[in-house]
């Protein structure tokens, strides 16, 4: 049985807190291109394979996707990789991090750019307890080594009392279990389902069982 008390909670950023889908469809809506489901899950799989080559910042892999996938002019694509951090957000994650927050760090692990965190951060409202990306890694996740530098950056082992949300099992959350993290996986619309040790419907859900338990 998994004790809700966790010591350390990581946070997968696109996607689980910033409506991705949402955000890049209205983005993509300003230069006349429909987004369709299909369209979303080709570009989220292009990242992914540029992401697991030789490093590039973020921007330049989504404008690259964006680009390649959806044949966007470069500087329409350029314009929209910069700007990602200030895609809309769920409608739970302001509340549901500020809850979260009183019981333990709440750390933004995400592929992305730094320019990223400070957008996301002030759509926010306040800063996280730490914003963690590929920039400052130089990796991508699913590699490993982001989670080793993640470990070096806030000075805590792997094991369950640290526990990383996310709303793709077949990417975060497969690496997590395997280092021995309790996993999270949040329903959003996109989703990509496996195994995970706690299932929530968003980021209410989690704090609400995680107050339920101090």
């Amino acid at each position: 049985m998994i004790r809700l008390s966790p010591e350390l909670l990581t946070f997968d950023i696109f996607g689980t807190v910033v409506d991705w889908r949402r955000g890049l469809g209205e983005a993509l809506e300003r230069y006349g291109i429909p987004l369709a489901d299909a369209d979303f899950d080709s570009v989220i799989d292009d990242q992914a394979a540029r992401e697991a080559g030789p490093f590039r910042p973020y921007a330049d892999i989504v404008a690259s996707s964006l680009r390649h996938v959806l044949g966007l002019p470069a500087e329409a694509a350029r314009a929209i990789a910069a700007g990602a951090g200030r895609w809309p957000l769920f409608p739970d994650s302001r509340a549901g991090l500020a809850r979260l927050a009183r019981f333990a760090p709440c750390v933004a692990m995400t592929n992305s750019d730094e320019a990223h965190g400070r957008q996301a951060q002030t759509e926010l409202g306040h800063d996280m307890s730490g914003w963690i990306c590929a920039e400052a890694a130089r990796c991508y996740k699913p590699d490993r080594a982001f989670w080793r530098h993640v470990a070096a950056r806030r000075g805590v082992g792997f094991g369950p009392h640290w526990w990383h949300v996310s709303a793709y099992a077949d990417y975060d959350l497969e690496t997590a279990r395997g280092l021995g993290l309790t996993t999270v996986l949040v329903a959003r619309p996109h989703a990509r389902e496996g195994p995970a040790g706690i299932r929530v419907h968003d980021l209410i859900d989690l704090a609400r069982r995680v107050e339920a338990a101090a």
